[in-house]
């Protein structure tokens, strides 16, 4: 093998593309100047490999090893991140497959299907809010016209920044849906399973139910220093409730996570109260059943905590996923492949999560010594980086 292609190297060339200065880590968004400067990054080095990169209707890359094809084997993840993100999440999978399509065509290796590695689009749905929006938009999971009306934090619509972008008609993509045989997608584990075993690599059983909810409270913006606290109607006081309730209601059901991580007030001033207030509730459970419980509690805090202030609240649905199990046959066959290593599940939602409804698919998830993700702490360490490598090698080795 190559040392211009190796996962760590590969990691290295692009640590210094969408660094937030403000936040820490990294912030690339689907369409921005780091982001595309991603793309531009793994197109060349797909071509270095011989490959060819086809961009399809809804952004997503792909770069074929090989004649593009029907039953094809495809692996890859993303290159977008959560604002502040990691290093890791996303990129680990981009990269691990390039260094493993390097291994094997060094070792002489010839793929016996149709073979390609892919980076999906606004994976976290960081800049438009609906998390795997290249691959839902692929697979139909959303509809091209819900999506083109989705609106990022500067009143952007899909629709207008993906034209801008070179993609006049995303929607569902049937030609390129049917070319994939199975999915294999490699990723920093988000969670500390894997510390706990004392093991650099597992396999994914599957992801938890997990959905994503706008909460909207209207009062009335004043002054913070000439209004009475008994003449105020302060929507900031029921999004307060709102991100307690998810706590509590959260706390109740074992095995459940409830979090909210952004809050938008308007205007936004120190010396003002706020007219409206914005929140977004992430929801994640073991059945829909405790989601939706968990919801309706939340909902009914927010609205009590907002009559309560003389304000009005509203809850609405933005996303939602119901469990997924990966390819039981295929989890089964790879984790037999590397020796029988552990089988995992996840609460973090993936491209491969999305593609199950359609496709045989299957995850490779590589230790995190920090067990923390979706932060700049977020890390896999280099042995479990290379161990990674390894397994989706052999992976391929045995499926394509």
């Amino acid at each position: 093998m190559t040392n211009d292609f190796g996962a760590l190297r590969l990691l290295g060339e692009i640590e210094d593309t969408g660094r937030d200065p403000h936040r820490g880590g990294y912030s690339r968004h689907v369409f921005d100047a780091a982001e595309h400067d991603l793309r531009d990054w793994f197109i060349e080095r797909a071509q270095r490999l011989g490959l060819n990169v086809i961009p399809d209707r809804n952004g997503n890359l792909w770069a074929w090893w090989g004649e593009p094809g029907p039953d094809a084997f495809v692996t890859g993840s993303h290159l977008d991140s959560v604002p502040g993100g990691g290093a890791h999440d996303g990129p680990l999978g981009v990269v691990s497959a390039l260094a493993a399509v390097d291994r094997l065509q060094q070792r002489g290796f010839v793929p016996n299907r149709p073979f390609a590695v892919t980076v999906f689009a606004e994976e976290e749905g960081s800049r438009f809010g609906i998390a795997c929006l290249g691959s839902r938009l692929l697979s139909g999971a959303i509809s091209a016209e819900r999506a083109g009306d989705l609106k990022d934090a500067g009143g952007n619509r899909f629709a207008d920044v993906a034209r801008a972008a070179g993609l006049p008609t995303p929607g569902r993509d049937a030609e390129a849906l049917s070319r994939i045989g199975m999915f294999v997608e490699l990723h920093v584990e988000q969670g500390k399973g894997l510390i706990d075993m004392d093991a650099p690599v597992a396999v994914g059983s599957s992801i938890l139910e997990h959905g994503r909810w706008r909460i909207d409270v209207r009062g009335q913006g004043n002054h913070a220093g000439t209004t009475e606290i008994t003449d105020r109607r302060d929507p900031m006081l029921a999004a307060a409730e709102a991100v307690l309730a998810a706590r509590r209601a959260a706390s109740r059901r074992a095995g459940s996570r409830a979090t909210i991580g952004r809050i938008e007030p308007v205007p936004g001033g120190t010396n003002v109260i706020a007219s409206r207030v914005s929140a977004w509730l992430d929801v994640r459970a073991d059945s829909e059943r405790d989601t939706r419980d968990i919801i309706a509690e939340v909902e009914q805090a927010v609205i009590d905590a907002a009559a309560a202030e003389g304000c009005t609240a509203s809850v609405v649905e933005e996303s939602y996923s119901g469990e997924v199990r990966f390819d039981p046959a295929l989890r089964d066959r790879i984790a037999a492949t590397l020796g029988n290593v552990p089988v995992l599940p996840t609460g973090a939602g993936h491209d491969a999560g999305v593609l199950a409804a359609h496709v045989p698919t299957a995850m490779l998830f590589v230790r995190n010594p920090s067990g923390v993700s979706h932060a700049p702490e977020e890390g896999a360490d280099d042995a479990a980086v290379e161990a990674g490598v390894d397994a989706l090698v052999r992976t391929i080795e045995e499926l394509a």
